[in-house]
């Protein structure tokens, strides 16, 4: 499976613009037809209908607490493919020129779509985060806020029921995940605020990655994008995954984890501005595991230097 092949979504959450503004900005780029649907009254939803007959949802999010009801807009994509990434980006372009802004509290919601995955593939992602989460929580400069209420880590009790269970379906893993098997995941379940929530699995279809601190940079949404596309091919392309966390170096980390973007697929010109916006805060030196070597300093004696220039050959 080549990440390019994977179709995602993702949820951009903004401030001091209204749902309508952000819609009308949606439009701009998209075309179709806007018009403010208002049910379920608590989201108060606008929905762009583009070209191709798709939705896009412009939403209130009330844990944007702090902001006035109307300024809340969290942007929900469609489905859509890795070629559609410039479109998308675009969009996001339209919005910051629409005014539309972010505060610590917005962040960004990728979803995966999680048809490709059974329960040993969905095992190797999360085995595969868990060893490189140190790496990954740093790289993407994640609040302490969000750390402990939003995007909480991989759970170590998670990964040792996968290690002792080996799940092979997705039936199995939820009953790992949820520690029963829950056969009607609602909404709001305790478990979805993980950096990894494998709960939208079973509620929505799609694994979610919640790490990021949101962002109209539309560049940096492209590299979180490519980051979770490939993290999610690695996992379906493994035969199997270590679960060996990492320490953290800060030394070698920015080493260490450009090693982990190549394995991920992220090689090449295509994924220059991922790596350089992904590798941004990452301690050491990326092509130096052990940091760059201090230049040797040489002595030049006097009869070595120039102690033939008065000779003939």
């Amino acid at each position: 499976m080549d990440l390019r092949d994977l179709r995602f979504g993702i949820e951009i959450e903004t401030v001091k613009r209204t749902r309508e503004q952000i819609a009308r900005a949606v439009h701009s780029v998209v075309g179709g037809t806007v018009r403010h649907v208002g049910y379920p009254s608590c989201y108060d939803p606008w929905e762009v209908k583009d070209l191709r007959g798709r939705k896009w949802k412009i939403v209130n999010d009330a844990s944007l607490s702090g902001v006035p009801s109307h300024l809340r807009a969290e942007l929900v994509s469609p489905v859509l493919t890795y070629d559609e990434i410039p479109q998308f980006q675009e969009v996001v372009r339209a919005v910051r020129r629409a005014g539309g802004r972010v505060n610590t509290q917005c962040g960004i919601h990728i979803h995966i779509d999680a048809e490709p995955f059974d329960g040993r593939k969905l095992g190797n992602l999360a085995k595969m985060v868990y060893k490189q989460e140190p790496l990954i929580l740093h790289a993407l400069g994640i609040s302490s806020n969000r750390l402990s209420q939003y995007t909480r880590p991989v759970c170590d009790d998670l990964i040792r029921s996968i290690e002792q269970h080996r799940p092979t379906t997705k039936e199995e893993l939820n009953r790992i995940w949820y520690g029963y098997h829950n056969s009607q995941p609602q909404h709001y379940d305790r478990t979805r605020y993980r950096g990894l929530n494998l709960h939208n699995v079973w509620y929505r279809g799609t694994v979610e990655f919640r790490w990021f601190e949101s962002t109209l940079h539309a560049g940096k949404i492209k590299a979180y994008l490519q980051f979770c596309l490939g993290i999610a091919a690695k996992a379906l392309n493994a035969r199997s995954a270590s679960s060996r966390k990492r320490d953290f170096n800060i030394q070698s980390a920015k080493y260490d984890f450009r090693v982990f973007l190549l394995h991920l697929g992220l090689i090449g010109d295509e994924f220059k501005t991922a790596r350089l916006h992904l590798m941004k805060n990452m301690p050491g030196d990326a092509a130096f595991k052990r940091g760059r070597p201090q230049p040797t300093e040489t002595t030049t004696h006097p009869t070595e230097a120039g102690s033939t220039s008065g000779l003939s050959v």
